[in-house]
């Protein structure tokens, strides 16, 4: 296999999920139009969620296209091992690249700076494939710096680009309420109804099911929670917004107000690297 057959085997995968979902969204679509009683706030919410794609592909092309040529730096300079391009090889850059996202996904929630970005994708009150595409500004860039080990592990750029996409892709089909609960499906593999638990905000919904293709990595790091209820979706705090600049940017006023307080140097790094909620009080066993 060539680089260039295993893009086109991304692109191609990519575009399977994208039909899927694609026909998840009439379905949803026909819901709200015939069924819905919230019409107007369901489309405007859909809309606020499509328009977090400006920024973020504004920064993909000025930004992330040439930053990840950091890959093919770092993998010429540093790395005289490489994973052969099989298709035991690109199996294996799929799991690399999900267990990856795993951690990036989870450090996302666990770290306040990180946290003003993906707080985005979890700040609407409604649960649809549109939700899918909601995304911070600079996710990607985040995404960026944790795929980074791979390079060292011997994994080609494209082979993490392909992982990538593969994981990115897979998770278009879970940002719904059309599927309900699937059996032992969810007990392994990341499926709509664990994905609704993460997007809970109730306590024992917050912080669960990090997966991005398997469940796996919850289940053996302490992090999965099946469905029991039907979640209440968005932020713990009261955050009900359409305005996509409010949307867009929603966490970083707060964060910014409370390193603007902080009575050190060292407090306000705290601020910004340790879990949403945190207060110095904490530290000091109050």
């Amino acid at each position: 296999m060539t680089p260039d057959t295993l893009t086109t085997l991304g692109t191609q995968i990519d575009e399977v999920f994208l039909l899927i979902g694609a026909a998840i969204l009439l379905i949803e679509l026909a819901e709200v139009l015939f069924k819905g009683s919230h019409k107007g706030r369901t489309l405007a919410e859909m809309a606020v969620s499509a328009s977090t794609q400006i920024p973020s592909i504004l920064i993909e092309i000025f930004l992330l296209t040439a930053a990840y040529g950091l890959y093919y730096i770092l993998a010429d300079a540093f790395v005289p091992w490489e994973i052969p391009l099989t298709w035991w090889g690109i199996a294996l850059a799929a799991i690399a690249a999900d267990f990856t996202y795993y951690w990036e996904h989870r450090i996302a929630h666990e770290v306040r700076l990180l946290w003003t970005q993906h707080a985005v994708h979890h700040s609407s009150r409604d649960y649809n494939i549109i939700t899918g595409i909601r995304f911070g500004p600079l996710e990607g860039v985040w995404s960026l710096i944790a795929h980074i080990p791979l390079v060292f592990l011997g994994f080609s750029p494209e082979m993490i680009f392909f992982g990538i996409i593969v994981v990115l892709a897979y998770q278009t089909w879970i940002h719904t309420e059309v599927i309900g609960k699937m059996g032992w499906f969810d007990t392994v593999m990341n499926s709509p109804s664990n994905h609704r638990v993460h997007h809970g905000s109730e306590d024992k919904y917050l912080d669960k099911n990090y997966g991005g293709i398997t469940v796996v990595w919850d289940q053996l790091f302490g992090t999965y929670q099946a469905e029991e209820e039907t979640p209440r979706y968005g932020l713990k705090r009261d955050f009900d917004s359409r305005n996509p600049l409010v949307v867009w940017f929603s966490e970083i006023p707060g964060l910014w107000r409370d390193m603007r307080q902080a009575r050190t140097w060292g407090e306000a790094w705290r601020y910004m690297m340790r879990p949403p909620g945190w207060r110095p009080s904490a530290d000091r066993g109050e």
